[in-house]
């Protein structure tokens, strides 16, 4: 596939640029990347979106709807996946002649010139991207970041850093991530999901493979051994001549962790490097899972010449990604929390975690699938991953442009999830959810929201009907 990269394009070189979208948490982090450089930024966006006011601060033009003469004065246009040839800025500004650029394309230009720390893998890239980042900030690096979620404390999913390295997250649902070159790969694991773009999980194994051949030559793809796939990849690649580290609780993981342990007030481990004792690591946020993120994290570091101490100490300040885990207030005994999972293997994990800080009450999930195709393919897996709460709430299928049969939607999830019929529900319309909840709630249970991006809305509402106002 080809990137911006290979012509040397810097994001200088797109000039004055439009987001279409600009709001959206994936086109926001980068539009605020071009603009913390320093670069003209508008976007259109015709959703409240939280990143807007500081868009606006940072001198984004932002119109508030879709018309032609938003392109007025424009050199470059992004647009996301998500955006069909058909979108009037899109037809408009090829009818103008003026350049449209994949939002991967942008970010690829962003990157030139800079050594890259790129993360892929079907689950944990946007914490594993958030660790690295914080990381590298405690440390001095300055670096710049482009991420698919939104830091806890700066609330920010891109900023342009001083320093050389970049850091971003990159998506492999549309094989976008094979337009960037970097300096270090990640790979954090291997799963069934996008298969409507892949075919099967081999082509997507395959096309992992391929990302990873294209880190330069003089860098390294970091896999986790625990994964048996990525862990396969890892092995074609050495194959072929490329460096590879891992890392994991395998016995020979070039990053070795043991004595894990999870807590309602993180995970911590011991890490071993090659024949370096490292001692303990601590990451603030709960799930055993997570500590394995954070050795990637740890592992990308050290190979950036980094000291073993002073990754501790970032690390241990680690402020956590928004959506993941996430406390959004408490209201007469209860808690809520929001939670991005929507693909079964990463619910069971949050669930689980979830489950074991309940402190006795009950764990009640609020769920909206993401897209009709994975949640026809993985209904039986979504079910058993929901099965894990003592009662769960079913929305509607969230899948923007996507035709959704009854058949196939969240009415079949619902029928699916093996829980008393008295402990699930059926709940299509949004604004019937937080009556729902509250109707079910009672103190000492923990609410979580989990799924599709636009339920990040709903904990204020869901706090509002408990009872509130909230505290957290």
């Amino acid at each position: 596939m080809h990137s911006p990269t290979d012509d040397g394009v810097t994001a200088e070189d797109l000039g004055r640029v439009l987001f279409i979208g600009i709001g959206g948490v994936g086109m926001s982090g980068l539009a605020r990347l071009y603009a913390t450089r320093g670069l003209p930024v508008s976007g259109s966006e015709l959703h409240d979106w939280p990143s807007l006011p500081e868009l606006a601060a940072l001198g984004a033009t932002v119109h508030r709807e879709h018309v032609p003469s938003n392109l007025d004065g424009v050199d470059t246009v992004v647009r996301s996946s998500a955006h069909p040839d058909s979108h009037l800025e899109i037809a408009e500004a090829r009818r103008r002649g003026i350049r449209v650029y994949h939002r991967s394309e942008a970010l690829a230009a962003a990157m030139t010139g800079r050594r890259s720390v790129v993360i892929a893998g079907t689950h944990g890239k946007t914490t594993t991207t958030a660790m690295t980042t914080e990381i590298l900030e405690g440390c001095g690096l300055d670096p710049s970041y482009v991420n698919g979620g939104e830091a806890s404390v700066s609330g920010s999913s891109g900023r342009h850093g001083t320093g050389d390295v970049m850091v971003i997250e990159a998506d492999e649902h549309d094989r976008t991530f094979l337009r960037y070159r970097p300096h270090i790969a990640i790979i954090t694991n291997i799963d069934a999901d996008h298969l409507n773009n892949y075919g099967d999980i081999d082509n997507l194994e395959a096309g992992f493979a391929e990302f990873g051949r294209a880190t330069d030559a003089d860098g390294v793809v970091i896999v986790c051994a625990d994964d048996e796939r990525a862990r396969r990849v890892g092995e074609t690649l050495r194959a072929e001549g490329r460096e590879v580290a891992t890392y994991g609780t395998a016995a020979d993981a070039d990053l070795r962790i043991d004595k894990v342990h999870s807590t309602s007030d993180g995970v911590s481990y011991h890490a071993t490097y090659g024949d370096a004792q490292l001692g303990e690591f601590f990451v603030p946020v709960p799930g055993a899972h997570l500590g394995l993120n954070s050795a990637a994290a740890v592992l990308a570091a050290l190979r950036l010449g980094l000291e073993a101490d002073r990754i501790r100490t970032a690390l241990a300040a680690f402020s956590g990604v928004r959506r993941r885990f996430e406390l959004r207030g408490t209201v007469g005994g209860v808690r809520v929390y929001d939670e991005y999972a929507y693909h079964p293997t990463a619910m069971k994990a949050a669930l689980s975690t979830l489950s074991g800080i309940r402190e006795g009450g009950r764990l009640i999930v609020v769920f909206q699938p993401y897209r009709a195709y994975r949640t026809r393919d993985l209904r039986a897996e979504i079910a058993e991953a929901l099965a894990i709460a003592d009662q769960a709430v079913v929305m509607e299928v969230f899948g923007p442009g996507e035709d959704i049969p009854v058949s196939e939607g969240g009415i079949a999830l619902h029928a699916a999830v093996a829980l008393p019929e008295e402990d699930k529900v059926f709940v299509p319309d949004w604004n019937d959810v937080p009556g729902e909840v509250a109707a079910r709630a009672r103190p000492g249970d923990l609410v979580v929201t989990m799924g599709a991006p636009p339920l990040s809305l709903m904990p204020p509402e869901i706090l509002a009907a408990l009872g509130g106002p909230s505290t957290t």
